[in-house]
């Protein structure tokens, strides 16, 4: 970036006064927010600017009224630049002080930039240049001291590039302790300790004693050492020998042998909103000491690392308390289910310190079966997770009051659409019977569910989809399809929300296929590979969303086949429901349910008559035992979207009493939709023993 030439000699430059000693041979920093276009400098800043304490509004017409209006619009020009460019920029420009003189001021910047690229602030020094260009007798001598300036801009520079993209203070930790950062520096150590309850922690360091590191870790900040001093006095310490480490902190010597003999070393305070939060040491090999000038850029360099460790400890906290509000709402424990493992995680955003919608579930169901749940409530604030807490118990009460599938997930589109609170949620739901690996699978816009066989191969588990949840409003939700399938012996179903696959820079398409590849690659026990995919999913996406999760591993001790009876009818043969009706007979007498048999025939040719006379003439008839062999689930489908209506009757009515049987006799009944089609259903008990 070419700088903004200073003249050789400045005769209009005020000579020095004891009114202006604050600023004289000055240094100060400066932030400027680029979005809110505000300017901040610290007290050596307004010094320089010629501003008294509570005198800068921070606007930048105010600065302006400042400079000479000549040399505005170059400085513009190059800060402009220098945004566009999203660099930097170097330049000596005058300023009006009070009384009218001028003086010649120095500043230098370094545009900061978000994850895209825009230009979000800017951070820099600005010094009283006005010795320098007094002293200034010839060229050369002006170009090494630019050149030295540079390079001493250059250190707050590299500090800056390191600490830009850094969120959490492990982030700033790591950023500053850098090898590569160290070699920027010139430096041989660095060691970085953050107050911690009438202690000094060291949360980061390179190239120290092992054994310093170990000993020194939590000291109080009443001992006499080099970290605890500045965090005390709020000054930098400069030592320049190992005499000097010796006679100031006599705890040290035991430690100083392993410093070089030409080191030098300074620490500095770092204050944030004036309260002392840590300090940073740095230790160079070969130097007699330092200039003025150095002392005055590290000095520069603890406010630099202060800044940003003040965000990371706010955000930190942040974190920590959305995370926890977080975790208030999703179940304490989920049941202990015999045949079935289930491993839950929930993984807050890395980037973002508000708590958000995602949420897991599982509870047993009266008859033995498992209903697990994973959803996404729209958005990451108070609101999507006060939301979330109201669904989750929604679904599970729809669940426990024995609901089918479809109809939970119905009933919670309703829920969720009277709440009026202009929010949707995504969801999936599975009931799971351990005894048979059934497993009936309701998606609301959620991502679809994959599956681990018992021989390794993995695979999506193809459920159709309806709307998310509270879209359409209330009763005017179409009916939620369910998806039937086995879940075999020793075969793992996962759940999850969309921020396990979902990267902002990549296809989706990729996150899926990675997804199959990590769970192919996965360990076998749930736990292990929950915190597997959570590890190694995370490296794709950045963890730029919340993930909850779910992993469920069916025992291999289970039979891997489902006791069931399936038979086609057709309105053109009349003996297929006399051969159903046998055949279910010889079922019952197998599965020991016999005692069914007469209100299961009954039940059973009412709903195939149903559905032969009222759809194109097809159907099929299931029947299997659940809970745990206690009870029949009956079943037709057919090809009619069109649902069952109950007439009205009357004592010489011959038909369009079906539904009222059904009513009658089964515990509990349903339609569910299938495809293009429907199915109607019903189950009948045995009674108590």
């Amino acid at each position: 970036m070419p700088e903004a030439t200073a003249p050789d000699r400045a005769p209009d430059i005020e000579p020095p006064r004891p009114d202006l000693a604050l600023a004289a041979n000055g240094m100060g920093s400066f932030t400027w927010h680029v979005a809110s276009n505000t300017m901040r400098y610290d007290d050596a800043g307004l010094a320089v600017m010629g501003f008294a304490p509570g005198e800068f509004d921070g606007k930048l017409p105010t600065l302006g009224e400042r400079m000479v209006d000549v040399e505005l619009p170059a400085v513009e020009d190059q800060v402009g630049r220098a945004l566009r460019d999203r660099t930097g920029f170097s330049l000596y420009f005058r300023v009006r002080l009070p009384g009218g003189r001028l003086r010649w001021t120095h500043t230098q910047g370094h545009v900061v930039c978000d994850a895209d690229g825009s230009p979000v602030r800017v951070i820099g020094i600005i010094r009283d240049a006005s010795q320098e260009l007094r002293a200034v007798d010839h060229t050369e001598e002006l170009r090494r001291a630019r050149d030295e300036r540079r390079r001493q801009a250059d250190i707050v520079r590299h500090v800056s590039d390191a600490l830009a993209p850094a969120v959490t203070v492990d982030d700033v930790a790591g950023a500053l302790t850098s090898t590569q950062l160290l070699e920027q520096l010139g430096a041989a150590t660095i060691v970085l300790a953050l107050v911690d309850n009438g202690h000094l922690q060291i949360v980061g360091s390179n190239g120290c004693p092992p054994a310093f590191v170990r000993d020194f870790h939590l000291s109080r900040l009443t001992d006499p050492l080099p970290l605890t001093e500045p965090v005390v006095t709020r000054q930098p310490v400069f030592i320049t020998s190992r005499d000097e480490y010796r006679d100031r902190y006599p705890q040290l010597a035991p430690y100083v042998g392993a410093v070089s003999p030409t080191a030098v070393a300074v620490y500095l305070p770092l204050i944030a909103q004036d309260t002392p939060i840590g300090s940073v040491g740095l230790t160079y090999d070969g130097r007699a000491g330092f200039t003025p000038d150095e002392r005055t850029v590290l000095t520069a360099l603890g406010k630099v690392i202060a800044q940003s460790l003040q965000r990371a400890l706010l955000y930190d906290q942040e974190h920590e308390l959305a995370a926890g509000l977080q975790t208030a709402m999703l179940p304490g424990r989920l049941p202990e289910i015999t045949g079935v493992s289930l491993t839950p995680r929930y993984q807050p955003a890395r980037a973002r310190g508000g708590i958000g919608g995602d949420w897991y579930d599982a509870l047993t169901l009266p008859d033995g079966r498992i209903a697990a749940v994973v959803g996404d409530v729209q958005g990451h604030d108070v609101t999507a997770a006060a939301v979330m807490g109201q669904l989750r118990i929604a679904l599970r009460a729809y669940a426990a009051e024995g609901h089918p599938a479809t109809t939970v997930m119905a009933r919670a589109a309703d829920f969720l659409a009277d709440l009026d609170t202009d929010r949707f949620a995504t969801c999936l739901l599975a009931i799971i019977d351990p005894h048979t690996g059934l497993t009936v699978t309701v998606r609301a816009g959620h991502p679809e569910p994959v599956v681990r066989s018992p021989d390794g191969s993995c695979g999506w588990l193809p459920t159709p989809g309806g709307l998310p949840l509270g879209v359409a409003p209330m009763g005017a939700q179409p009916p939620y399809p369910a998806s039937e399938t086995i879940l075999a012996p020793g075969a793992t179903l996962v759940l999850y929300t969309d921020g396990l696959v979902e990267a902002r820079m990549e296809d989706l398409d990729r996150g899926r296929t990675r997804l199959l590849e990590v769970l192919r690659d996965g360990p076998p026990e749930p736990d292990d590979l929950a915190d597997h995919l959570l590890k190694t999913m995370g490296a794709f996406t950045s963890e730029e969303d919340d993930v909850a999760l779910l992993v469920l591993r069916r025992d291999r001790r289970h039979p891997d086949r489902l006791p069931k009876v399936e038979l086609s009818l057709t309105r053109a043969d009349p003996d297929s429901l006399r051969t159903a009706r046998a055949a279910l007979r010889a079922a019952l007498t197998r599965w020991s349910l016999d005692e069914l048999t007469d209100t299961a025939e009954l039940l059973a040719c009412e709903l195939s008559t149903n559905a032969l006379l009222h759809t194109d003439g097809y159907a099929m008839l299931t029947a299997h035992p659940v809970s745990g062999g206690r009870a029949l689930r009956l079943a037709v489908s057919d090809t009619s979207p069109a649902q069952p209506r109950r007439v009205a009757t009357t004592d010489e009515s011959t038909s369009g009493r079906g539904l009222m049987l059904i009513e009658e006799l089964a515990d509990s009944w349903g339609v569910e939709p299938r495809g293009t089609g429907k199915r109607v259903w019903c189950e009948i008990a045995l009674p108590p023993d």
